[in-house]
């Protein structure tokens, strides 16, 4: 009989998990607090379930470990998740590297691995909260309203404390903290990010282009170009979110974080430059409110205008150097500073979680409590957006059920 394997958390790893494990041999039961598996799977893409991406170079994961990430996505790559969802009839479509269901429906995905665990000898128990896991010789225990569960194996795969409405409520933490794991302080990432100036109730509903380079205490920490969002508290858009980890990470530690944006970023400072005089020459007799017509959302123009201390109606060509100097400023380099990250409630995912130099970088399991593995979102392991946390769910969910399993060869478990 196969070893009796005990996951908390029935998210997109912990799923997978159970799968591999039970493919492998295991006996697997897998404990979920709410009503169903994989809820957090339908938010995902905006409900198509970006499923992985093509384009898997290194920097597209954030770790404490530089290189822990590729040592698991090696073992199962984004081929063999291609070839593991094919096989559950998920039929899949490339947008430039990212991958979706035929579909374009995330519930295609988690019914997928739903009737997948339904076929294997997975025992999925629903509505259980645990309070208490532990290792009790050679064994361990889950301890939950609905009972204690013994198992040979135990798989953290509880998840972050990131969007808790679909179940993530950080709880997974104290657990790995009492088998003496340290926790890297969750934050939140991949989300919106709060500024301090009054002017944004103006900006509200803006989409635009842009560069947006993050700062703290003066010197860049990140940056990324996109479609931005501008939002009645702040900067939103996926290059916000792209960098909006780092700037959690410095307002965590109390330090100054700004951002400055390009509004022009398909253009080098020069070419922006000649750009901005040759529509000054050419447009010379019209107010300062037609100049800008046409060249940014007329939002954003007004309060450029405004900032670099301009009257929409004040003719262009009146306009001395020293102004135009301060507007091409305030469109290509205008600054804001970051006064919070939106909370958990808003984040996709949380940067922070147990720290992998604890973990072992080929099975997942814990350096300190044999037989005790991790996957997934409660790890310190967080990707950019574009299907790379769930790339992460389904490598770290694979590689740790089948090494919780004792499988051998493909998954290099020892």
């Amino acid at each position: 009989m196969g070893r009796q394997v005990l996951i908390i958390g029935a998210g997109a790893s912990g799923m997978t998990a159970a799968v591999h494990a039970a493919r492998a041999g295991a006996k697997v039961i897998l404990l979920e607090h709410r009503d169903r598996a994989g809820k957090k799977i339908l938010s995902t893409g905006n409900g198509r379930c970006n499923l992985t991406n093509l384009d898997q170079r290194p920097e597209c994961y954030r770790c404490g470990v530089p290189g822990f990430p590729q040592g698991i996505l090696e073992q199962f790559s984004v081929g063999d998740t291609l070839e593991f969802f094919g096989e559950l009839g998920i039929l899949t479509k490339d947008r430039n590297g990212y991958i979706y269901p035929n579909s374009d429906q995330a519930a295609s995905v988690r019914e997928a691995l739903a009737e997948e665990l339904g076929r294997l000898p997975v025992d999925v128990r629903y509505q259980c909260q645990i309070s208490r896991a532990a290792k009790e010789g050679k064994r361990f225990t889950v301890h939950s309203d609905k009972g204690i569960y013994e198992g040979d194996r135990v798989i953290l795969a509880a998840g972050s404390r990131a969007a808790p409405v679909t179940g993530s409520d950080g709880s997974g933490y104290e657990l790995a903290a009492a088998f003496g794991h340290r926790i890297v302080m969750p934050l939140p990432a991949l989300v919106q990010l709060k500024c301090a100036e009054k002017h944004y109730k103006k900006l509200a509903g803006v989409r635009c282009d842009g560069e947006i380079k993050l700062y703290v205490d003066g010197r860049e920490a990140a940056c990324d170009r996109g479609e931005l969002q501008l939002t009645d508290y702040g900067i939103s858009g996926i290059p916000t979110f792209q960098v909006s980890r780092y700037a959690s990470i410095a307002l965590h530690k109390r330090r100054k974080v700004t951002a400055v944006i390009n509004f022009l970023p398909a253009m080098s400072r020069d070419q922006a430059r000649d750009m901005m005089e040759k529509r000054f020459a050419m447009m010379g007799d019209r107010s300062c409110g037609q100049f800008m017509n046409g060249l940014l959302n007329s939002k954003l123009s007004a309060v450029l205008l405004e900032l670099a201390g301009i009257s929409q109606g004040q003719p262009a060509g009146t306009l001395g150097a020293g102004r135009r100097d301060r507007l091409f400023q305030a469109i290509t380099a205008y600054e804001t500073r970051i006064e919070a990250a939106n909370p958990y409630e808003n984040a996709q995912v949380c940067c922070g979680g147990v720290d992998v130099k604890q973990i072992n970088g080929k099975t997942l399991e814990s350096k300190l409590v044999q037989g005790l593995y991790f996957c997934g979102e409660i790890l310190d392991v967080d990707g950019i957006c574009g299907g790379y946390n769930l790339q992460w769910a389904w490598s770290s969910g694979a590689v740790a059920g089948r090494c919780a399993a004792d499988c051998k060869g493909k998954g290099k478990c020892v």
